[in-house]
C-alpha cells in the first residue's frame, strides 16, 4: 500500500507529467499503473520481486536489485521517452557495415542478441511513448539485417543490432564485433537472453565477443512471461552463475522483461537513462549504499 501512496502522491504533487501521446499500451505510462492493485503494479515495476519469494533462503538477492530507482527516478527517466518538438525520437538510419553508421557524439547504446528473441519488440515497448517511432517487429526470426540507429533527442542514441543465430546474417561478427570495439561513444551493450529457453550456445558465443571487447554490457532476460516460475528461476540462476564465474564486464544484475505486459520496462528505461547520463538520479540501489558498481 506504501508503495502505491508514493506514486499517487507523486502524480497528485504537481510534479511535471510526460507528454501524452496517442495509441499507447495502457500500461506505458507510470500514471495507468496508479489503476493496478499494489502487488501487481510492484511486480510491473520492480519484476524480480515476483520470483523473490520463491528463492532458497542461500541464494544472495542484492545480484538482482543493485539498480533500485525510485519510483519518482522512473517518473523523470519516463520524460526522456515521449517526444516534443524539442526532444524528438525518431528512426535516424540503417548501416549495413561499420564504416557506413553515422559519426554521432551522444552517448549510444546497443542491442543483441539471438534471432526472435524479442529485440525489436523490447525496443518497441521501449519507445512506446513515442508511438510514431517506426520500429519494425516480425515473427520471422533474423528480420534485422542491418544496424538500425534511432535518435532520443539529444540525450542518447539506441542502436537495434542485427540478430544472431537461426537464419541471422552470416555477417553479424563482423558487423558487430567492429562496433563494439571502435564505437567510442558505446557506453553500454545490451545482450538479450530468452528467459524461456535459458542461455544457448549462441548466447555464450556473444558472451565471449563482449568480453574479449572488455566493453561493459547488460544481461536482459526477455519473454518472461513465457515460461512458468520454476523454469524462469532455474533458467535465471543458471545465468546468474556464468555471469558470475565467467565474466569480468558484465553488469551483475539481469533485467527481467516481458514486452507483452510491460515488466520491467520501466525499471530498462530509467537504467539506459541513467548509465547514458541523461539523468541524474537520487538512489539506485534498493539498500541505498552500494551504488557504484552501476556505471
Amino acid at each position: 500500500m506504501m508503495f502505491r501512496l508514493q506514486l499517487l502522491q507523486l502524480l497528485q504533487s504537481g510534479a511535471p507529467a510526460p507528454l501524452v501521446c496517442r495509441q499507447i499500451h495502457k500500461l506505458a505510462s507510470l500514471q495507468k499503473a496508479t489503476s493496478l492493485p499494489p502487488r501487481k503494479m510492484q511486480s510491473l515495476l520492480y519484476p524480480f520481486s515476483g520470483l523473490e519469494v520463491h528463492l532458497d533462503r542461500s541464494v544472495d538477492r542484492m545480484q538482482f536489485q543493485l539498480f533500485h530507482p525510485s519510483v519518482e527516478d522512473m517518473m523523470e527517466a519516463e520524460k526522456l521517452y515521449c517526444s516534443s518538438p524539442s526532444h524528438k525520437i525518431d528512426y535516424h538510419i540503417s548501416a549495413v557495415r561499420l564504416d557506413h553508421a553515422p559519426a554521432l557524439t551522444q552517448p549510444e547504446v546497443c542491442f543483441i542478441g539471438r534471432s526472435n528473441v524479442g529485440k525489436s519488440s523490447l525496443i518497441k515497448a521501449l519507445f512506446s511513448l513515442a508511438p510514431e517511432v517506426e520500429v519494425r517487429v516480425s515473427k520471422t526470426p533474423g528480420h534485422t539485417k542491418k544496424m538500425n540507429f534511432f535518435r532520443v533527442g539529444k540525450a542518447f542514441t539506441l542502436v537495434d543490432m542485427p540478430g544472431y543465430g537461426h537464419k541471422a546474417p552470416g555477417d553479424f561478427v563482423d558487423m558487430v564485433e567492429p562496433y563494439l570495439y571502435t564505437r567510442k561513444n558505446l557506453v553500454r551493450t545490451f545482450l538479450l537472453v530468452d528467459g524461456s529457453v535459458g542461455l544457448q550456445k549462441a548466447d555464450l558465443i556473444a558472451l565471449e565477443m563482449c568480453e574479449e571487447t572488455r566493453s561493459p554490457y547488460v544481461m536482459v532476460v526477455t519473454k518472461i512471461d513465457k515460461c512458468g516460475q520454476g523454469a524462469l528461476l532455474t533458467n535465471l540462476l543458471s545465468l546468474q552463475d556464468v555471469v558470475k564465474h565467467q565474466t569480468t564486464s558484465c553488469f551483475p544484475q539481469p533485467f527481467l522483461i516481458s514486452s507483452v505486459h510491460y515488466w520491467g520496462i520501466h525499471l530498462l528505461r530509467c537504467f539506459i537513462a541513467h548509465v547514458t547520463g541523461s539523468i541524474r538520479l537520487k538512489n539506485t540501489s534498493k539498500s541505498g549504499s552500494d551504488t557504484s558498481r552501476v556505471h
